[in-house]
């Protein structure tokens, strides 16, 4: 069968959430750019594979770039807010975030962007990555970006890359087994039993209330209700089903405790397309077998919500079902550097990773997180390095920053990776795989390639400064390569912080703060201002450890933690004396029990 020929300067391969990040920044840097995706919807994670409950850069300072610019669009357009859960502080309907996404992308007329395409070959001269084939189209492009959900490209090209662990001697990580056949290792059973961290194929259900009776959830012929059993034990039924409640009573499946992670046999996942289908089949069976359980146990007012995504003939998902799996891990990229777990743990005495260095001595970041490293086997609980602190009045991760060099091929030119096929060690994966760095990387992969069209070169010879300095610089959405607790985006010396060390890493505190009087900061503004309600209590404040709570009393029967995603209201959080009488402007989250403090006054 003939097919049609095209012509781009970047070609990026998968809607997910890299691919879709990198395609919107190439072409809104000037490059002709072509994305081609599997599905109608673009996002990955944030949306076709139904995981809107964002995970990891939740605090202010680290809302910069596309992550910032997709937030503040949720906040205008999803009615009712974004504070549902209590696994995330921004949930959504999967169809608002795809509106998004697709908005951004037709909006930009030199971004073609194609339907339902599969890659077949990757088109390939030497060390030289020249386009990809697909069912009924080839591209030829200068820069070609893999962002499909499993590093197909890799596998197609024949570039390099990784699959599964790697042993203790590999990299050194403190979290990594001693061996991988050893059976007295510690972590034998982990590693034999799940090649890769398992994946979730999410399913949303609807409270149809409890008046009325939601279709009967059918269970299949693999149903075992003890797979299920405990699903619950230690939260109870009611935080169980708000860990994902989504807006207009609906409730996202992705639930790790005898839950719908689904693990079995995942070298299927990339044994090609049958042994993919026998898999996915499986997953699939297993989280509307979940959902059975649900109905079963917690009532029929508890049915599937049928249109929370598009029906697609000849494919597994659709309807209350994601599109594809949450994947966890992908193939991975043998890169110029490889980001292990000493990469991204904070420095001792400290609560941020160092920032990375290259051969040449240059700071090397493209993009942040601060995500506690997570990791997924179900049945086993896996030992793992801390990487938390207490801030804000809760825990969260400690930051770090990503180098450009693990998004280039150690010795493969016209090539970049830009999701998790990243050039990253088994066990820091479970940092770097969540959705808002994903979209910096994206969107670092996407400036790159752009940038190598404009300058006539290579990701191998691209400068890095000149990188950085397009990303803290663009237009639409500056995004960070430094972490700075206490340094927004808003703020007016944002730009001059991220260039101070750019220029001079070594003066980066191990604290992560600039320690910069408030008053030079900008006010924190509210695209959500309608949401934002004033409380009148007592502020109580009770120590545990060496960390503390905060709470606002608001009656004699009621209560809320408060907390602060601001560095100015943290501050003030600090500064407050117990039994203090405050009014607090505030957006709660009835299903969290929390109120995010905007403002104290």
């Amino acid at each position: 069968m003939k097919t049609e020929t095209l012509t781009a300067d970047v070609l990026v391969v998968g809607g997910g959430t890299g691919g879709t990040s990198a395609a919107i920044q190439a072409a809104r840097r000037g490059a002709k750019t072509i994305l081609v995706s599997e599905f109608p919807w673009l996002g990955g994670m944030l949306t076709t594979a139904g995981v809107s409950a964002p995970d990891g850069n939740e605090l202010a300072a680290f809302q910069t770039g596309l992550w910032g610019a997709f937030l503040q669009a949720l906040k205008r357009q999803q009615p009712g807010g974004l504070e549902n859960a209590w696994v995330s502080f921004f949930t959504y309907e999967p169809k608002v975030g795809a509106a998004i996404f697709a908005h951004w992308v037709k909006s930009l007329p030199n971004l073609q962007w194609l339907v339902g395409q599969i890659p077949k070959e990757v088109l390939r001269q030497g060390d030289r990555i020249l386009g990809v084939r697909f069912d009924d189209i080839t591209v030829h492009a200068s820069i070609t970006v893999d962002g499909t959900e499993l590093g197909d490209l890799l596998a197609l090209g024949n570039v390099p890359y990784r699959w599964g662990w790697e042993d203790h001697a590999t990299f050194s990580e403190p979290s990594a087994p001693k061996s991988l056949t050893d059976p007295e290792d510690p972590l034998h059973d982990i590693v034999q039993t799940y090649p890769v961290q398992a994946p979730t194929w999410v399913v949303i259900l609807q409270d149809v209330g409890e008046d009325n009776i939601a279709p009967k959830i059918s269970s299949t012929a693999a149903y075992a209700s003890s797979s299920f059993q405990g699903a619950w034990e230690g939260y109870g039924t009611e935080t169980f089903l708000n860990y994902g409640r989504l807006p207009n009573h609906q409730f996202m499946l992705n639930w790790p405790q005898q839950g719908n992670d689904y693990g079995v046999n995942l070298q299927r996942l990339v044994q090609g397309a049958s042994a993919w289908k026998a898999w996915a089949t499986e997953a699939i069976a297993h989280s509307q077998d979940f959902a059975h359980f649900i109905q079963s146990e917690l009532g029929d007012r508890y049915g599937l919500a049928k249109d929370a995504f598009p029906k697609i003939s000849g494919q597994l998902g659709g309807g209350a079902f994601a599109l594809h799996p949450y994947y966890r891990e992908s193939r991975r990229l043998v890169g110029m550097t490889t980001v292990t777990e000493l990469d991204i743990l904070p420095q001792t005495g400290g609560s941020v990773a160092a920032l990375p260095i290259n051969a040449n001595g240059e700071m090397s970041a493209i993009a942040i997180g601060n995500y506690p490293n997570d990791h997924h086997y179900p049945g086993f609980v896996m030992p793992l390095a801390p990487k938390s602190l207490h801030w804000g009045g809760r825990w969260t991760g400690t930051p770090f920053a990503l180098p450009y060099e693990a998004l280039v091929p150690a010795s493969i030119e016209g090539f970049l990776a830009c999701d998790k096929n990243i050039s990253v060690s088994h066990i820091a994966n479970g940092a770097t795989r969540l959705q808002p760095v994903v979209l910096g990387l994206g969107q670092a992969a996407g400036m790159a390639a752009a940038l190598c069209v404009e300058q006539g070169c290579q990701p191998h010879s691209l400068s890095i400064q000149a990188l950085q300095t397009a990303l803290i610089n663009d237009p639409d959405a500056p995004a960070a390569i430094i972490p700075l607790f206490d340094v927004v985006p808003q703020d007016a010396n944002w730009r001059t912080r991220q260039y101070h060390y750019q220029k001079h890493p070594k003066q980066y505190s191990i604290s992560g703060n600039e320690n910069i009087s408030s008053s030079q900061y900008s006010a924190f503004s509210q695209t959500d201002s309608d949401l934002t309600s004033s409380f009148q209590g007592l502020f109580k404040v009770e120590m545990k450890g060496e960390t503390w709570q905060a709470q606002i009393q608001l009656s004699e029967s009621q209560q809320m933690s408060l907390i602060a995603l601001h560095p100015n209201v943290y501050k003030q959080l600090q500064e407050l004396k117990n039994n203090q009488k405050i009014t607090v402007l505030g957006i709660p989250n009835w299903a969290a029990q929390w109120l995010q403090a905007i403002k104290i006054v």
